[in-house]
């Protein structure tokens, strides 16, 4: 089995030095805010690396021709995590994180979730956010940030939801599935949980 190509997360200028693309393909814009169409550039020169960045309103990754087309797919999800972490870490603050939290109660729970406030806190080791309903308030540990924008967003709608219905039973659910990343960002939180507790991640190697 061939080992997984080295990722980056490249600027426009120095991606592009990668060599003229042999195949070009165009997909439709992944669930979820702030989705862009995504194209796809295969390059016969790159060998191992994987890299994207934006372009206008559309994302472009580069990759190796020989990539098979599930390994084409999978890359793109890795990359466009990669992305959104990054731009995730760099623009949400507590004001950020309010203004975010009002525009997901607009748009999943018709603006019936009105928090007092919302923000960051270092306190949260075991869980991913909290929600006071009494308070209004909702607490987003600062482990989150740098992780993809859905994962963040699904928190916020997760505790957005708990000043909705304050229990985890069927009503709260029903809740959630209005928001359609909720198994992709669990599976990625159950990722981080499952990679904390190994000892250290497994080296990519040729076989």
């Amino acid at each position: 089995m061939p080992a997984d190509p080295s990722s980056r997360v490249a600027g426009e200028t120095s991606a592009r030095r990668a060599g003229t693309p042999q195949r070009s393909t165009t997909s439709p814009p992944p669930s979820g805010a702030g989705a862009s169409a995504v194209e796809v550039r295969r390059s016969a020169r790159r060998r191992r690396t994987v890299s994207a960045y934006r372009e206008g309103d559309r994302t472009v990754v580069l990759i190796p021709a020989r990539m098979s087309e599930a390994e084409e797919q999978r890359w793109v999800n890795v990359m466009l995590d990669k992305l959104a972490a990054q731009e995730s870490k760099r623009l949400l603050g507590d004001a950020e994180l309010c203004e975010r939290a009002e525009r997901l109660s607009d748009q999943y729970f018709d603006g019936r979730a009105t928090p007092a406030s919302v923000r960051w806190v270092t306190n949260q080791n075991t869980r991913w956010g909290s929600c006071t309903p009494s308070e209004g308030s909702i607490r987003l540990s600062h482990r989150l940030q740098g992780m993809p924008e859905y994962v963040v967003d699904y928190v916020l709608v997760h505790e957005l939801a708990h000043l909705l219905v304050p229990g985890h039973g069927p009503r709260f659910w029903r809740l959630l599935e209005a928001y359609p990343r909720t198994e992709r960002a669990r599976g990625y939180l159950e990722g981080v949980v499952a990679a904390g507790r190994l000892p250290h991640l497994p080296a990519a190697r040729e076989e």
